[in-house]
């Protein structure tokens, strides 16, 4: 006789979802355009994201989370929105979206609690600067986006 599965036993099958939301930040100076990464409190370099709360659209927790953890007030571009999809942890999927915003200016400043400091990088420095394969990858797409 086959018995059910105890509410124990389902809850460590049931997958949870997270959702967060940010963007590839650049600026440009002097004809160079130049590309925000920080370096987390947690020691990886990422781009500007974080969790989707309440009821939020994809871009108000963008710009939210930008605001947060840099203080700036960004402009973003249009046509431009990537995922991510990965498993940080074996019973959790994440999605990450991100777009292109564009900084008139370049006084940023650090969220401690998140991260431990930020730089403004050319595109080549930038992409050797992250931690991880599929942000690079985003970021190699937003400067062809930006290239035309």
């Amino acid at each position: 006789m086959k018995r059910d599965n105890t509410v124990a036993e389902r809850k460590q099958f049931a997958m949870q979802y997270e959702k967060s939301c940010g963007a590839v930040i650049y600026t440009v100076q002097n004809g160079t355009r130049f590309y925000l990464v920080e370096q987390m409190q947690k020691g990886h370099v990422s781009l500007c994201k974080g969790h989707v709360e309440k009821d939020e659209t994809e871009l108000q927790t963008a710009e939210r989370e930008i605001r947060e953890e840099t203080g700036l007030d960004v402009e973003f571009v249009e046509g431009f929105r990537k995922t991510i999809a990965y498993s940080p942890r074996m019973d959790c999927m994440k999605t990450v979206v991100l777009f292109l915003a564009y900084a008139e200016h370049t006084d940023a400043r650090a969220q401690e609690e998140e991260v431990r400091a930020i730089q403004w990088l050319p595109f080549e420095n930038a992409v050797e600067a992250l931690t991880f394969d599929s942000t690079r990858e985003i970021l190699r797409q937003a400067d062809a986006f930006l290239n035309g």
